[in-house]
């Protein structure tokens, strides 16, 4: 080989090249980022959309609906769902990974525009808007107080502690929940407005037309100039209920008059709480680019420095930070690399006995992976789980061109050739060799990165940094390892005790194969049949192990959610949510627990509880997460709670293993019949748990209707009457407010006490024309019943989504089987899909299916270059069936579970 006589030849010239490769592959590691797995940008464009006072089936009409269809043609969509609630549309558009985000982006608002005219005039613009998978907090922080109230706490927060967050290196955003944000509160009373004649929007007017901040240009004298700045604005309460509402026969109507002024929080429909007290929570979003360990550095010495400065009476704790397991699991695998490199090296110096011969390898090898990372850099790779996975394996493979060339060259310096000699003549027999082993390898792993959608890009790395660690470990064997074997290996007349008795050993071995040979040469029969055994083997195993996307991991974090009843108040779901918090505090292994009321919707609430240290607990994640779902699930019996296991590939916190859609293109009560009938067979399962469905027909309203003809003979129309009803009941933000130097919303609504009972409605008034009040009760009829929740779409069709948890032991694969049978069983016409967690799983298993295919053909095709011939390459790969099996029963028997980890090793 030219390689290896030039690198024989000029050791120096060998010597430069080696650590140029070692120089670059240490610059490169220095610059990769961190990340737990592989960047998975799925091009997710939303659209979202709010229409006051519309319910939900209207929303699905008139705008849902009309933005789905103007959609659907739009290039490299992989499915599209969408949520019609009361008020409000959204859809979510899924592209399939190859789209480019901001093309789809620009596509998807184009089609919005041009049916902007075909939606109703009162809709809020659409709001369309790239989603980013890594745009998800990765550490909380809680800060609370003991003395200060939850507004001062909150402005604190956003003024004091966010913006300089914002500030640390590769933080993109920090987000606020259970904020108590300031704002002035106009509380009307109904009854004296009525006895004032007055309607809101008179208060509307007034507010709008007094409340304002005018320049009113400047004054300019031969040596001074003044701007002129007119005091319109108003700032105190006292000011605000001052404010004239109108003026009567002389007699001025005040906002104090038909009003309570007060400042007060702006919302309290969520409360944060660290380990059950209240608190005003941060999340802190990285940059995509970011590393997330010195994301979280930076964070911490940020809070070190805003610690030193609270407030008395004021705290702030980290109460989740995801960058600790991963920097455990970063670290546990470069534990694994290191152990897996001494071990080859003992096994090595096992073989050889020979100190001199052993350190070419101890050389070569980190110098090989040292060198993929300059790869992994230029192919804009980090270093994750995957990537160090495919490094550790490659150890065992980068070893073999280094110990091919290493042993064929010391067997001739044992015959008697000297060094140099024997390192032209050894390279020279195995160059082609090792190179023709390399392109074998790398036809195992590229046909993996050909893999399509989220399994296809998490396997792209894996299998690229594998491939790149073998094809630098081939070019260090060609030039490095025979130019150390030319100067470093001599030959030896006498050998130690230790050497003849490990040569024994392997002569024993030798002779032991030369039997098992021969035998198996002869009894052609029972050879074949322990082939037939081999493939049966694999196959019946591969069909008992169970099938899940990743491996089950203990993060040191449990997540509990709850689910409670739709209709449900505030203070019911607060009132429940304390009593899963009371329950968590009893855990042992619980150090602290971070709560969050009312996300993602009203009617839920989650934790995040935090588990001591792994080396300072005896119990799994899993088991404590099974033992606190117990205890939540039948101890807090107001509301459906349980325990959930983050998840390892980035999907949602709150989304459940198990995500079953059934489609329709009928009615969504034809829906309903067929879910029922499987709900009804997979509760019956009882391997399926908190088995739950988002078609649901029982959220409590109360349906205000007009009557028209009354409405008319008033002088009054349907908007006035409707915006009366909306300013009273759910409130309107008029103008602003300056208070130390920000603006805050000033907001109308009727005290909370007159907004309990449909009575309450009934007794609000409305200005005629003639300026005579009318109680409401005189134009509406009101009517109790139930409504759907919301009303889902996928891919334009009707849509219900059935979701549960897995009793432990019970796999995803064998929970999708069942389902499938079970709507075979109901309606075989019926059509369905799959979301979440359960839709990655498919199409995992279709890629690796795919791949482990495209791998044999490469294999077969190299091999058959090789060989020239098309009959021996196939002897060569009978190996794999019993390999194969041999996998699958150490898998079986340790019970491990087929991951995408477990399948692409």
């Amino acid at each position: 080989m030219i390689l290896s006589d030039i690198s024989i030849k000029r050791p120096v010239l060998a010597s430069v090249i080696s650590l140029l490769v070692l120089l670059v592959g240490l610059i490169s590691y220095d610059r990769l980022t961190i990340r737990e797995y592989p960047k998975i940008d799925i091009p997710v464009v939303s659209v979202d959309t709010s229409y006051p006072g519309a319910s939900a089936s209207i929303i699905e009409s008139q705008v849902t609906k009309i933005i789905e269809d103007s959609l659907s043609g739009i290039e490299g969509i992989d499915y599209m769902t969408s949520i019609s609630r009361s008020e409000r549309s959204q859809i979510s558009i899924n592209f399939r990974i190859d789209r480019d985000p901001d093309s789809a982006a620009n596509d998807v608002r184009d089609r919005v525009s041009r049916v902007r005219g075909m939606l109703p005039d009162d809709i809020d613009e659409p709001i369309v808007a790239k989603s980013e998978a890594d745009a998800q907090p990765i550490i909380w922080i809680a800060l609370s107080s003991d003395v200060h109230d939850p507004m001062e706490v909150s402005e604190y927060a956003e003024r004091r502690v966010r913006d300089p967050l914002q500030t640390v290196a590769g933080v993109a955003s920090v987000r606020l929940g259970g904020e108590r944000r300031y704002s002035m509160r106009v509380w009307l009373d109904p009854t004296r407005m009525a006895a004032y004649g007055v309607i809101p929007q008179d208060i509307e007017e007034a507010l709008r037309s007094q409340n304002v901040e005018i320049p009113a240009g400047r004054i300019e004298s031969r040596d001074r100039e003044f701007t002129i700045l007119a005091q319109t604005d108003l700032n105190e309460t006292e000011e605000f209920e001052q404010v004239i509402i109108r003026n009567d026969n002389g007699y001025a109507v005040r906002l104090e008059d038909v009003a309570r002024i007060e400042i007060g929080p702006e919302v309290e429909r969520n409360y944060a709480r660290f380990n059950g007290e209240n608190a005003i929570a941060l999340g802190v979003v990285r940059q995509s680019t970011a590393n997330p360990l010195d994301v979280s550095e930076g964070v911490r010495t940020m809070l070190d420095s805003i610690s030193a400065n609270l407030p008395e009476g004021m705290h702030i704790q980290i109460a989740y930070d995801s960058s600790v397991f991963i920097e455990k699991s970063i670290e546990s695998v470069f534990q694994t690399l290191m152990m897996a490199g001494a071990l080859v090296v003992l096994v090595i110096f096992f073989f050889l006995r020979n100190p001199r011969a052993t350190l070419i390898p101890v050389v070569t090898i980190p110098l090989s992976l040292i060198g993929a990372f300059a790869m992994m850099y230029a192919m804009d790779f980090s270093i994750n789980t995957l990537t160090l996975l495919a490094l550790v394996l490659a150890i065992g493979l980068v070893v073999d061109d280094a110990i091919v060339m290493l042993e064929n060259i010391f067997r001739h310096v044992e015959e008697g050739l000297h060094p140099i000699q024997a390192a032209f003549k050894g390279s020279r027999e195995i160059g082609f060799a090792i190179i023709a082993t390399t392109a074998t390898l790398v036809a195992v792993f590229v046909p993996v990165s050909f893999s399509s959608g989220q399994t296809g890009r998490l396997f792209t790395e894996f299998a690229l940094t594998l491939a790149g660690a073998v094809v630098v470990s081939t070019f260090i064997a060609l030039t490095l390892s025979p130019m150390l074997c030319s100067r470093l290996l001599k030959h030896e007349k006498k050998h130690s005790a230790l050497f003849n008795v490990i040569e024994n050993a392997l002569n024993n071995t030798s002779k032991g194969y030369h039997w098992l040979l021969e035998k198996t040469l002869s009894s052609k029969t029972l050879t074949l049949t322990i082939m037939v055994v081999s493939v049966a083997g694999s196959v019946f195993f591969y069909g008992k192990l169970p099938q899940e996307l990743a491996p089950i991991e203990d993060r040191g974090t449990i997540m509990t959610f709850s689910v409670n009843p739709d209709g449900s108040s505030v203070e019911y779901v607060n009132r429940y949510a304390k009593q899963v918090e009371a329950i968590i505090s009893g855990i042992p292994e619980r150090t602290h627990h971070f709560s969050i009321t009312g996300f993602p919707s009203e009617t839920n609430s989650l934790n995040f509880v935090r588990l001591e240290d792994w080396e300072n607990r005896t119990r799994s994640q899993q088991d404590v997460a099974q033992e606190l779902t117990g205890r939540i699930f039948g101890g807090v019996p107001g509301n459906m709670s349980f325990a959930i296991n983050l998840p390892s590939l980035g999907q949602s916190f709150i989304s459940r293993p198990v995500e079953f859609i059934v489609k329709t293109t009928g009615d969504y009560q034809d829906l309903k019949v067929i879910t029922d009938a499987l709900l009804a067979k997979v509760t019956e399962n009882p391997n399926f748990v908190q088995v739950d469905t988002d078609l649901k027909l029982n959220k409590p309203e109360l349906k205000v209707t007009l009557q028209r003809d009354k409405v008319a003979e008033a002088g009054l129309n349907v908007r006035d009457v409707g915006r009366s009803l909306e300013t009273f009941m759910a409130g309107r933000s008029l103008t602003r407010f300056k208070r130390a130097g920000e603006q805050y919303d000033v907001i109308l609504q009727v005290e909370d006490e007159m907004r309990r009972t449909r009575d309450d409605i009934s007794n609000l008034y409305v200005r005629a024309a003639n300026g005579e009040m009318i109680q409401m009760s005189n134009l509406i009829t009101i009517e109790e019943t139930v409504a759907p929740r919301e009303l889902n779409h996928f891919d334009k069709l009707k849509a219900v989504k059935i979701q549960s948890m897995l009793v432990p032991g019970y796999s995803l694969g064998d929970a999708l089987i069942f389902m499938e049978a079970a709507l075979a069983e109901i309606d075989p016409t019926a059509m369905f899909d799959y979301g979440g967690q359960s839709r990655e799983f498919k199409e995992s298993s279709n890629a690796m299916q795919t791949t482990f295919v495209l791998s044999l053909i490469f294999i077969f095709l190299v091999l058959a270059a090789q060989f020239e011939s098309f009959k021996n390459p196939l002897i060569i790969m009978l190996a794999v069936p019993p390999a194969l099996t041999g996998a699958l029963i150490a898998l079986f028997y340790s019970g491990g579970r087929l991951t995408f980890i477990a399948k692409l090793a």
